[in-house]
């Protein structure tokens, strides 16, 4: 399954930009120590609403939950995790409803 991470990083760590590379990587450590099972496809830096947006591979919602909470316990204010569905498999959704 396919999800989307969108990140709002707190004050303090934006406040400091030394802070942020040392938020990514403990971060992305504590993931790949406690979710073995998750594959991180992109990870984007933003100038908008969110700090960072990331798409990633996991084999089930609990698995796609672990990333959230690890991420609100680094630090973040925000962690919203979005399922993400191929186009094609959504059309395919489409006409099984209609």
């Amino acid at each position: 399954m396919i999800f989307i991470l969108a990140t709002k990083v707190s004050a303090e760590v934006t406040k400091d930009l030394a802070k942020r590379e040392a938020f990514g990587e403990q971060w992305l450590k504590d993931i790949k120590s406690k979710c073995s099972d998750v594959k991180f496809l992109h990870h984007w830096a933003l100038l908008g609403p969110y700090d960072f947006i990331d798409v990633f591979e996991a084999p089930d919602h609990e698995a796609a939950a672990k990333v959230s909470m690890l991420t609100l316990a680094a630090g973040a204010n925000v962690a919203e995790t979005w399922t993400a569905i191929p186009y094609k498999r959504f059309l395919e959704l489409v006409r099984e409803v209609t």
